[in-house]
């Protein structure tokens, strides 16, 4: 009797403490991991149709963004060797199936190489075609034969408006083929570039943009590209919501003429004038606009009639002609003209507002 109530209570002892233990965090535990399997997948369903159309966008338009390396010399002053040591970064974009690149210039000025890697990762060193510091653009060109890169979609930025969606692809900080996107924030803005010249008619986005950037395309919704991812502005240097693109239309006239000459070529009216001096002049004369104060021999201007002006030795001002409009554009100072001539062609006819003597004529003249 006294045995089976000892294995009786060894029963219940055992049962009791084998609770207590599965009661304790470190038991439970136990059995969790024990017991742990990878869970059940759900379903995704079909991508968002915003979300279809930017993977399009970066599929189509990536492989013809190209990432840029750029390289100097400088000596060694104990081996009196010249070594090639890196310079910077950026990007670019396939113009034409030529091999011409597009860029900014700040991406390859003052160096002494420059390499361009393809989106399959094969490396070309790239000869300089052709720059416009003005408008902060470069054209390079590799040997990459037939089976390059396709070039892309070209846009229009006349008609964009603030508000559109827009995506830049480039390689921010060596991150190769980064996608950002965003939208237009601003349309005509004016910058200061690197050597004290502006940078006129830009668009501004808050796509995110970061050194490496530079020279790399800003694409539409429709998968063309609108302008050229130019500079950005922050007080740290990286991204501060603030982003500046030169246009399309602008890359679309200056790219041609980089080919064609190796260097920007401007239409011209062929007149002297001096923006301070010509400001005092036609305040002067009680009109706004530009003072012409030399006109070249044999062009466009001398051969529209154009008239300099002749300042007596009183300094009475007579026989001066003062630009006013161009097209029915007002022209309020020469960058301003300067800036209207440049959407021109050479051998475009263009309308000028002259005031001339008291009197408001119009003038044709062929640009040269």
């Amino acid at each position: 009797m006294h045995a089976f109530a000892l294995s009786r209570f060894l029963f219940w002892f055992v049962i009791f403490f084998l609770l207590a233990l599965a009661s304790r965090p470190w038991i439970e535990d136990l059995f969790i991991r024990y017991q742990a399997e990878p869970r059940t997948i759900m379903a995704r369903g079909e991508l968002a149709a915003d979300e279809q159309t930017t993977i399009a966008i970066f599929e189509s338009v990536s492989p013809s963004v190209v990432y840029i390396t750029t390289s100097g010399r400088v000596m060694d002053l104990l081996s009196r060797n010249l070594l090639e040591v890196p310079r910077g970064t950026g990007s670019g974009f396939m113009w034409d199936r030529h091999g011409h690149v597009v860029t900014n210039y700040h991406v390859v000025a003052d160096v002494q190489a420059a390499y361009v890697r393809l989106s399959s990762q094969r490396v070309y060193e790239a000869a300089l075609v052709g720059v416009s510091p003005e408008h902060d653009i470069a054209v390079l060109r590799i040997d990459s034969g037939a089976g390059g890169p396709p070039p892309v979609a070209i846009g229009s930025s006349h008609d964009l408006k603030v508000g559109q969606k827009v995506f830049a692809i480039g390689n921010p900080f060596g991150l190769d083929y980064s996608l950002t996107g965003g939208v237009i924030s601003a349309l005509d803005r004016t910058i200061p570039s690197g050597e004290g010249r502006k940078i006129e008619h830009l668009i501004q986005t808050d796509a995110a943009i970061n050194p490496g950037n530079s020279g790399g395309p800003l694409i539409d919704s429709a998968g063309r590209v609108i302008g050229m991812n130019t500079a950005i502005f922050s007080p740290s240097g990286n991204f501060a919501g603030i982003g500046f693109a030169v246009p399309v239309d602008t890359i679309n006239r200056v790219v041609p003429r980089l080919i064609a000459y190796g260097r920007y070529v401007r239409p011209a009216l062929g007149v002297i004038t001096d923006g301070d001096l010509s400001r005092r002049l036609a305040e002067s004369l009680g009109v706004e606009g530009v003072v012409i104060l030399q006109v070249q021999e044999g062009s466009p201007a001398a051969r529209a009639g154009l008239r300099a002006a002749v300042i007596a030795g009183n300094g009475d001002l007579s026989a001066a002609d003062v630009i006013v409009a161009v097209d029915g554009r007002e022209v309020d100072s020469v960058e301003g003209l300067i800036d209207l001539l440049d959407a021109y062609r050479i051998g475009d006819k263009v309308r000028l507002r002259v005031y001339r003597e008291g009197q408001m004529i119009d003038v044709e003249v062929v640009l040269g």
